[in-house]
């Protein structure tokens, strides 16, 4: 059925694949190895969230204070963080134009769909509202489409805020 050169190949397939397993087991170890005697992995993957506890309440100033205190041109800088996805030129992007959006009503530029719970907000984009969606959008309104993980810095969200507020 087979001659001796067809048994080869095949005899010879299997070693071959045999040392690339080896090799790429040999590989991971040295890479993965327990580096000295600590007993810990060389790598870690972090999985979770580092700790359990609450997260810290934000240092620095209040919002009411750091809004007294903006700063247009940093504003301006930080806006290009949401350059990405929004435009001041009035035309909508991935995400709405922002023209005009401090004291604007929420979900109201009427060539954009928004996403129902951006719908279900209401009300009036405030400053102090800003702000909060700002910090972290997707807990300010669960479900919604927007993908930015927020502005930490109160700073920053006052700054930007103070931008956009010039942006008729």
């Amino acid at each position: 059925m087979f001659d001796t050169m067809t048994w080869t190949k095949i005899v010879g397939g299997f070693c071959g694949a045999l040392l690339v397993f080896l090799l790429g087991n040999w590989a991971s170890d040295v890479i993965y190895a327990e580096s000295g005697t600590s007993g810990k992995p060389g790598y870690v993957v972090q999985v979770g969230p580092a700790t359990t506890q609450p997260a810290a309440k934000e240092q620095g100033p209040d919002f009411k204070t750091a809004f007294a205190s903006a700063d247009v041109k940093k504003g301006e800088t930080v806006f290009r963080k949401c350059a990405a996805c929004h435009r001041v030129d009035g035309k909508n992007a991935t995400g709405p134009h922002l023209n005009g959006v401090v004291g604007r009503a929420v979900a109201s530029v009427a060539d954009f769909s928004y996403s129902d719970a951006v719908k279900k907000l209401g009300g009036d984009w405030t400053p102090e509202r800003l702000d909060e969606w700002l910090k972290d959008p997707k807990a300010y309104a669960p479900g919604t489409k927007m993908g930015f993980a927020g502005l930490p810095n109160v700073q920053d969200r006052a700054d930007v805020i103070a931008y956009l507020a010039t942006v008729k």
